[in-house]
This record gives C-alpha cells, structure tokens and sequence, in this order.
C-alpha cells in the first residue's frame, strides 16, 4: 500500500489531531503562514512522492482564508508528487450557494467545487453537505459521510419524556424522519416562511408538541435565528424540555446570544467547525467529536475498502 499522510491547515488543528490518534499516525509536516500583506505561504517539510496523502480543512470562518490554504496545500502536495491527494473537508463552506433562487447571483457552491478539482483533489470526503445534490457539482469522486451515528449515539443514552424529533423547515424533513425513525420517535414539522437572508419567521408547527421532550435538528446553527424562533413557538405551545441538534456549528454573528436567551436546555453540536471558548460563553453547548467517523473513512478509503456502511 502506498504510504498514508496527513495534513492540515489552520482551521482545525484539534480534530486533525484527533483522526492522527484513530489512525495512530503522527501529523504530517507543513508550514501554513501568511505574508505581511495577507498571502499565504505553505512549505511541506517532508517527503511526500508517491504516497496516499488527506488534507483537512473545514473551509469555515474566515472562510475566504481557509479556502485558499486549501488549494495552495493541495497544489503543494500536488508539485511534491505525491501519488494521491483527498480533500477532507469536514465542514463546506458556501453550500447554501447552491442554486439560482434570484436573477443574477453565481452558484458559488459549484465555483469551490471546480477550484479544488483544479487544485489538484483527486477526492472528497465531506460531512452533512447543505444540499446532498452539490455531489454533483464535482468532477471527482466525493465521499459523503452523516453526523447521525455520532448524534445518534449520544441522544440515545439521553433519558427523554415521550420524545419528539422537530424539523426546523422543510427542506430538513428528510433528515429529521430518519432521525425519528433510528430512535422510533415522533415527527414534527415548523412551517417556515424566509423574509431574507439570514432573516425567517415562524408561521406553523405541524405535529403534536404539547408536553413532549423536544429534539430539533438542523444540519447546521449559523446565526441561530431558525433554531431559537423555532423553540419559542414550540415552547408556546406547550413543550416540555427542549434539545437542539446539529452537525456544523458556524455561531456567526448574533447566534450565542439568541442562543443563551432561547428556551433550549441543551445544544448539541460536532467539531466540524472549532468553537474556539463560544462553548464557554454560552453554557448550553456539548461538543461531540467526530474523529473516529473521519478517521475510518481514512483508514478505509486508503485501503480501498468500502466505505458504504458509513453512509448512514
């Protein structure tokens, strides 16, 4: 088998040095720094040619940054002949940039996409895309891997009062049934009316919520707008507890303050993304780790063994 080496960038260093402990492998050598003005320089600082190498980067805030360390690691690893380069990418930025819902606005998802093949990616293993169709925005193979084991596993050890899994709008419904149905659990709905971006507003729960334990799941918190107006109508209508779930935890903006106001008891969230001390501020946040998920998938794609059974 050809040698295994991993790399990463700045934007999460502590879960790459989580998936090193899974696969019981030490961190590949780079420099990642920038110039004065802003541009970055990166050097790998060991031999590379011929071997079997995963970059890991979540392209999350400063997304442009992390984006580009990105393509100048794989273009690197690329001029260092190495045999074959995977872009793990935990967390994809610009998702929510899938289509064209307004005249005259680019499909920025499918430009990402066309950069990292361009780069030099022979493939990519990505967790909970925005939209599971930006597969097909790339060239090359892409592994698409869920959080739900992870989440899954916690929430089951959970002691809940007739639990329901709430989807926070349409387009989760798919996610959230199949939530429901691993821990044979009800299914609620919000009807979820969009007034701009960044911007929603509530307008109806479809399902019984009065006096049940309340689990909604999302695919991602960016400014927590959905998940908190979400909890307040469901608390109006007469829930008991409530529990939030979701793979990536961008928390931009106003989130950790709506957040901390919201009448959630707990956040459940991945390390796609590093907090970096928001877990501190607001007390509510539990973080899971991922490691082991990305780390078989590794261990798995190197192997060429498949990694079907992990497309849960």
């Amino acid at each position: 088998m050809r040698r295994l080496k991993l790399f990463s960038g700045n934007s999460n260093p502590v879960l790459t040095k989580e998936i090193c402990d899974y696969l019981g492998i030490s961190l590949g050598h780079a420099v990642v720094s920038t110039f004065s003005d802003g541009e970055i320089f990166i050097k790998i600082d060991e031999n590379v040619r011929g071997s079997d190498v995963f970059v890991v980067q979540s392209t999350s805030e400063p997304v442009n940054n992390h984006i580009m360390e990105l393509l100048i690691l794989i273009d690197a690893l690329r001029r260092a002949s190495a045999e074959k380069i995977t872009a793990v990418i935990p967390y994809y930025g610009y998702a929510r940039q899938d289509r064209k819902d307004q005249p005259r606005v680019p499909i920025t998802a499918k430009v990402v996409a066309d950069l990292i093949a361009t780069a030099g990616a022979d493939r990519v293993l990505t967790i909970d895309l925005h939209a599971g169709q930006i597969q097909g925005f790339f060239n090359i193979p892409v592994d698409h891997l869920y959080a739900t084991p992870v989440l899954l596993d916690y929430f089951r050890k959970k002691k809940f009062n007739d639990l329901v899994v709430v989807s926070p709008d349409a387009g989760g419904v798919e996610r959230a049934r199949a939530f429901a149905k691993r821990l044979n659990v009800g299914l609620a709905i919000i009807d979820k009316r969009r007034e701009g971006p960044n911007r929603t507003k509530i307008m109806n729960i479809i399902g019984d919520v009065v006096g049940r334990d309340i689990l909604i799941l999302d695919d991602m918190i960016d400014t927590a707008g959905t998940i908190a107006q979400a909890a307040a109508a469901i608390k109006t209508k007469g829930a008991a507890r409530i529990v939030a779930g979701c793979t990536h935890p961008v928390l931009s903006g106003p989130a950790l303050q709506r957040l901390s106001e919201a009448p959630i008891d707990e956040i459940v969230v991945t390390n796609t993304i590093p907090l970096k001390g928001k877990d501190q501020i607001c007390k509510k946040i539990t973080v899971l780790s991922i490691a082991s998920l990305i780390g078989e998938a590794i261990k798995r794609i190197h192997e060429e063994a498949s990694v079907s059974s992990l497309f849960v």
